[in-house]
């Protein structure tokens, strides 16, 4: 009994202190961002969350970075395009494998128009779903949520989308990922010639 006692003992000792080291290799904790701003969200199929998502791209003066599971909504492509030719910078990250697996990808279309287009190689699945609109201004918006930016996430899934309005620090944050996950990525053009 005793033996099992120590050997318990042990145990909980050495898996505590392999949390701690990892915990310390994996960094500083995760920073709290204070709430700023407004939120809006829109539940699909019942809220039209595209036509809410279309208005905000529209409404854009800068900058819109997207990144994506996948992208198969002309409105929003089109959307993206029309922001381009109003002068804005425009950027897409995107899931390596899903665009491959998915004939209606318009990636390649958004990259004929002038568009950046980088695919995520680095995960099995990259499932971030963001736009980060006017990064540095106060009419900064984030976007995020489940909802897909693809033809059925309005008319066949149930999805929620929110746009974060008005919080700079917060928005920093999402283009610090943004940037990182960008870094890791490989131009359209590169990774369909591999």
């Amino acid at each position: 009994m005793r033996r099992a006692m120590r050997y318990c003992a042990c145990l909980f000792i050495t898996t505590l202190l392999t949390f701690a080291a990892m915990t310390r290799a994996e960094g500083e904790a995760v920073p709290v961002t204070p709430a700023q701003g407004t939120v809006q969200v829109a539940f699909t199929p019942w809220d039209d969350a595209e036509s809410l998502l279309l208005e905000t791209l529209g409404r854009a003066r800068r900058e819109i970075l997207v990144q994506a599971y996948l992208l198969t909504s002309r409105a929003i492509a089109a959307s993206l395009v029309a922001a381009k030719q109003r002068g804005l910078e425009v950027s897409v990250l995107a899931d390596a494998r899903q665009h491959a697996d998915n004939p209606s990808s318009l990636l390649p279309s958004l990259a004929e128009k002038g568009i950046p287009v980088r695919l995520e190689t680095r995960y099995r699945n990259a499932h971030n779903k963001i736009m980060i609109i006017d990064a540095g201004t106060k009419d900064v918006v984030i976007v995020t949520g489940s909802y897909n930016f693809t033809r059925s996430a309005q008319r066949m899934n149930s999805e929620n989308l929110f746009l974060i309005r008005g919080n700079l620090a917060l928005a920093r944050r999402f283009r610090q990922n943004w940037e990182r996950h960008r870094a890791d990525a490989v131009p359209l053009g590169q990774a369909i010639s591999q």
